[in-house]
């Protein structure tokens, strides 16, 4: 009889795409540790602030060197998985991932690409306004309650300016968290960084003119309109309404000063 550890290894079956007869490269040890801590950190079996075990036990359990397992602490250090704190008294800790690292590295693409700003704001009208529909037709009592609050929010700082951008904002990623649609939160969450940006941009520029002035009033009249629509259960109101509001905040905010994603970051 043959033994197990004898047989032939099973073939592996070609990638979508991959020629037959094309070498496929074998990660790197560095990568499968990385690749294995990762998954602990992404299934939540290591937690945020969590210390990672030593050195040496890692090196033990992985069964790799010093350089080999600092090299997969760089790429989740990149990744924003984990911190590491040099010398005598340092170590690993977790970072849980951040819907903010992803906006950054989103950012970065747009930025080489040379994407302008209107485009942003054109792929943001096609995402909002039906989420704010979404949550009209999915709102609980509760959601509505959470929104009033957030209104008399708006309302009670319309006088300073830096606060109103602050709670506009924030009302704008509260929409979008009660859809309780995740991938929607990530993916309007990237976008919402960079107009987060155009808004300070301009603000800095524009506080206090006539002009900004009547945004505000609008943007905080829009506001209280959706939330009304949300409150009937109008979905068709409710995101006419909200394309509306983007559509003046992005004839607004759109300036010759800043027309690509990099003006605006540089």
């Amino acid at each position: 009889m043959v033994a197990d550890d004898a047989s032939p290894p099973p073939a592996v079956p070609a990638a979508a795409g991959l020629a037959v007869g094309r070498r496929l490269r074998v990660p790197k040890m560095a990568e499968l540790v990385a690749a294995h801590l990762r998954r602990q950190i992404i299934r939540g079996e290591l937690s945020a602030g969590d210390a990672l075990p030593s050195e040496a036990a890692l090196m033990e359990q992985f069964q790799v060197s010093r350089p080999t397992l600092r090299e997969a602490f760089r790429v989740l250090e990149s990744e924003s998985l984990i911190s590491v704190r040099r010398g005598a008294h340092g170590g690993a800790r977790v970072q849980v991932p951040d819907a903010d690292v992803a906006a950054r590295y989103a950012g970065f693409i747009l930025e080489h690409r040379g994407t302008t700003l209107e485009d942003v704001y054109d792929a943001r009208l096609v995402l909002e306004p039906p989420c704010v529909a979404l949550l009209a037709e999915r709102r609980t009592d509760e959601d509505v309650a959470r929104l009033k609050a957030a209104l008399k929010a708006h309302d009670d700082v319309r006088d300073d300016h830096d606060l109103t951008i602050r709670t506009h904002t924030a009302f704008h990623t509260l929409l979008i968290e009660m859809t309780r649609n995740q991938t929607l939160q990530v993916l309007i969450g990237m976008i919402d960084h960079i107009i987060a940006l155009a808004n300070w941009s301009h603000i800095a520029a524009d506080a206090g003119t006539p002009q900004h002035l009547r945004a505000i009033r609008r943007g905080l009249r829009a506001h209280h309109l959706a939330v009304e629509h949300i409150e009937a259960r109008d979905p068709v109101a409710a995101e006419a309404i909200w394309r509306k509001h983007l559509e003046e905040a992005r004839e607004y905010l759109l300036r010759a000063d800043f027309r690509t994603v990099l003006d605006l970051m540089d």
